[in-house]
């Protein structure tokens, strides 16, 4: 599986590939993970703070995190010199020839020069709907084709369906919910006092994508909608961010908002873990893109905080067409919707974090969500 943990070894990132690597894995399958530098400074060195091209701290924070899980000889990150660590380049030249598998997961299509070799069938997930299309449609616009796999799948459940406004760029899109081992998640009841949380980029890219002369946003832009809701609710809501404007940290305090450096909740794999069970819930907005589009798109952090227990009030994408709500879960389109479903979940709280859980296990949980996957293409 070509993913993304080396060059970005933060909790939140890790959990992610992880539940893929977990899942694929007892599932009874031999599964590895690939990785590869890309571009100039690819790599998020979480010590020191900056973009390097130096790959080691995410090597030593990876392989010590895949040794936990069994997968200790079953990864390999190709840095900027060409250097092979883990797997040997004799080594993962092999693994290509026997594999009957390759799925592209993030590691920004590094390996279509050994997937020309390889028997494999190829299959593309799409972790970033609608963002994906658009640019895919721009870029054959201007005369580039798209990525050549053999499958592509998407976590976004609408794209393709009749009457969404994404283009599909001729594809057949599948889909994938983002997968949860349930088995990694421990369920427990949080302190009363605990808050309703997000983990939350303030902003990913800088760019705006356009497409048929609309243009597309980020969380800021949907942040906005719900900023009032600290004054609505008798529960504390906190949100903790990463690229965050200069003050914004002491406006949003202002409006009753706590506010952590995202960074303080998701520096190690197991600070993630354990900031789930801190909390008591999840409220989260959105990229505007997912919810402007009805893109389907369901976060894998609700799914960790759903398998933890938490109630979930996640802004409306359209994935209340998949997963059941009311309970335990619940899609919310604005301010009202926010409040009410707080105060639903907060009159009877062990209900919802049973039914939340409940969700996780029955739909998002890996033995189902990518053994379907897996059945899907004949594997």
């Amino acid at each position: 599986m070509g993913s993304y943990m080396i060059r970005y070894p933060l909790g939140g990132n890790l959990s992610w590939a992880l539940q893929y690597l977990s899942g694929f894995k007892d599932l009874g399958h031999e599964v590895y993970l690939i990785e590869k530098h890309v571009y100039d400074d690819s790599c998020f060195d979480p010590v020191q703070q900056i973009l390097t091209n130096d790959c080691s701290s995410g090597v030593r924070i990876v392989s010590q995190l895949l040794q936990r899980f069994g997968l200790e000889n079953n990864w390999c990150f190709i840095g900027e010199d060409n250097t092979h660590y883990g797997l040997s380049k004799d080594q993962l030249g092999d693994l290509f020839k026997s594999a009957d598998l390759f799925i592209e997961n993030g590691s920004h299509e590094a390996f279509q020069e050994e997937m020309s070799s390889s028997n494999a069938k190829s299959v593309y997930i799409d972790v970033d709907p609608a963002f994906t299309q658009i640019k895919w449609h721009n870029r054959s616009q201007n005369g580039f084709p798209v990525p050549s796999f053999d499958y592509y799948y998407t976590n976004g459940l609408n794209v393709g369906q009749p009457g969404n406004i994404l283009p599909t760029c001729d594809l057949e899109w599948r889909y994938i919910f983002n997968p949860v081992n349930t088995r990694l998640f421990k369920p427990t009841l949080p302190k009363k006092d605990a808050p309703y949380s997000t983990i939350m980029n303030w902003r990913s890219y800088y760019a705006k994508p356009t497409y048929n002369g609309v243009s597309y946003g980020h969380k800021e832009q949907e942040f906005k909608k719900f900023e009032d809701l600290p004054g609505r609710v008798n529960v504390p809501l906190e949100v903790t961010l990463a690229n965050i404007p200069l003050n914004k940290d002491k406006e949003l305090e202002s409006m009753g908002w706590q506010v952590r450096h995202a960074q303080e909740v998701t520096s190690t794999y197991d600070v993630f873990q354990h900031y789930l069970q801190e909390v008591r819930g999840e409220f989260s907005v959105v990229k505007h893109m997912y919810a402007a589009t009805c893109s389907g798109w369901f976060s894998d952090k609700s799914a960790a905080f759903l398998a933890s227990g938490r109630p979930v009030v996640l802004q409306e994408t359209g994935f209340s067409q998949h997963l059941p709500v009311g309970e335990g879960l619940f899609a919310v389109k604005d301010l009202d919707e926010a409040e009410d479903a707080i105060e639903t979940i907060e009159s009877n709280y062990n209900l919802h974090s049973r039914k939340a859980r409940e969700i996780a296990v029955e739909y998002l949980d890996t033995n189902r969500v990518l053994g379907n996957f897996l059945s899907d293409l004949g594997l």
